[in-house]
């Protein structure tokens, strides 16, 4: 037993460690696992469930900076990070400071390190049944495939069919061995290593698990139907997330819930305000549970809603309708979190205070069904998917239509952002993808005092650096110049 809890302990360290050719994760002494338990035991390790930051909204449409002297304090903008307003700024160059650790790129590797160790040696443990080392197995695969998408879609151009090939991705770690050499690996070779760990393990993922904080089949057609939308293969994105609904396709009625005074519950029933909103553990939406990171996990009132991103709550929303998103999940001109009432007027504040899903959950596949049925198929199934998500969000409601396929496709992605806004890199990914296509190209303007500062569509700030730390110990590795 002890050598087991030391085991344990021993590779539960590395998610807090830093990078040293991408990984310096390794702790001293440290022996690979003997035993199925323990594999059993770093696979459901809590620190693998928090997974992408949030502070990348801060390069996005979707955020309105504090002023300086904010009533709201967390929204100063002078105590924002200084990375944070780097990005806010749009400034070229890298976004951390020497030796500054970025709480996105480091925690990902880490991950995936516990993920190859598990990968790669699983299977030779002398106990445990083949099903269910096979199934440990498939659900690190999942677990890697995860974070490469995330980190992929981040630290690299978006995926282009034409140019996937040569563009610079990120490195693909797939040993435990340090000592390897690593590349920064294409894009197109990202994509692949994440697709074949999806095939892989989808035949050897349970139909039901005891709690989703692990994959089961259902999570494998979620997986793969974001992976062919973010490739723009919007057919196969179809074909997957249809597979997807037909195992989970559950909706939490937003109608029965209001507001209290506080931060974490402030949403509640109307019947009950001691009954809070679900969190991401308890909402039964949830198909494959992973929440933000640790260190700028969320960004709770941080920033407020853009004036841009508060016009599309209140687009095609009926006279005297309530999309209830924008009454849950935001302060409208004042807060009161404490005893004292925090006036903001003009602003709208982010202020949800509830930990959502970042990994995979219902709404997202109700969301690229539509999209892709306006893409690909019609638009009459693709309002029917919006509809069905519409009556679950807001008070008041009536169906909507649409004329052609372009006016649904626009349905879709305006619902997508009402339904998303600073879930992890969601939007950021969204916009880079979205800028591809000449209608929904866009330039962003954040302004600041009498500052403004402008980011065109497709220029290479959108995305993020390589860390400097990671580049100081790597000064061979390619980067984008931005």
């Amino acid at each position: 037993m002890k050598k087991i809890l030391i085991l344990t302990f021993a590779l539960c360290t590395i998610l807090m460690s830093g990078c040293k050719k991408y990984l310096d994760v390794k702790p001293k002494g440290y022996t690979i696992p003997e035993f199925y338990d323990d594999y059993v035991r770093l696979l459901n390790n809590q620190a693998l469930f928090r997974v992408s930051s949030a502070y990348p909204n801060y390069l996005t449409d979707d955020v309105r900076g504090g002023d300086d002297n904010d009533q709201n304090k967390g929204a100063v903008y002078t105590r924002y990070s200084l990375f944070k307003r780097n990005l806010f700024e749009f400034k070229n160059g890298s976004v951390f400071d020497q030796g500054e650790s970025d709480p996105f790129w480091e925690p990902s590797y880490s991950h995936i390190y516990v993920y190859n160790t598990i990968i790669n040696n699983i299977e030779k443990v002398p106990n445990g049944s083949e099903r269910e080392k096979k199934q440990l197995k498939a659900e690190a695969l999942v677990g890697r495939a995860f974070e490469y998408l995330t980190l992929v879609n981040a630290y690299a151009r978006h995926y282009d069919p034409a140019t996937a090939a040569t563009d610079l991705g990120v490195p693909l770690v797939l040993s435990e061995d340090i000592n390897k050499s690593y590349k920064r690996n294409t894009v197109s070779e990202v994509y692949t290593q994440i697709k074949k760990d999806l095939e892989e393990a989808l035949p050897n993922l349970a139909t039901t698990v005891p709690q989703r904080f692990h994959p089961m089949k259902s999570v494998a057609y979620a997986f793969l139907s974001r992976m062919y939308l973010y490739m723009g293969n919007y057919s196969e994105a179809l074909v997957n997330v249809k597979e997807a609904l037909k195992l989970d396709s559950y909706l939490e009625d937003y109608n029965i819930y209001t507001t209290k005074k506080g931060t974490f519950g402030r949403v509640c029933t109307k019947a009950n305000e001691n009954i809070s909103f679900p969190d991401a553990q308890n909402n039964k939406e949830a198909i494959w549970i992973r929440l933000g990171a640790a260190s700028s996990g969320q960004i709770f009132a941080e920033v407020y809603a853009s004036d841009d991103l508060l016009k599309t709550y209140r687009d095609n929303l009926p006279t005297g309708a309530v999309d209830q998103r924008l009454a849950l999940f935001y302060c409208d001109g004042k807060a009161q979190f404490g005893s004292n009432v925090v006036l903001f007027p003009g602003k709208v504040l982010w202020a949800a205070y509830t930990e959502f899903n970042t990994g995979f959950s219902t709404p997202e596949l109700y969301l690229i069904a539509a999209e892709c049925e306006a893409r690909v198929g019609t638009k009459e199934k693709s309002v029917e998917y919006l509809n069905t998500l519409r009556s679950k969000r807001i008070v008041g409601n009536s169906t909507v239509s649409a004329s052609t396929n372009d006016e649904a496709l626009k349905m879709a992605l305006d619902e997508r952002r009402r339904e998303m806004p600073y879930l992890g890199t969601t939007r950021l990914v969204d916009l880079k993808r979205l800028n591809k296509d000449p209608r929904f190209a866009k330039t962003i303007t954040h302004t600041h005092g009498a500052l403004s500062f402008t980011l065109p569509a497709n220029d290479s700030r959108y995305i993020l650096p390589v860390p400097p730390k990671v580049l100081a110990l790597n000064p061979d590795i390619a980067v984008y110049e931005r």
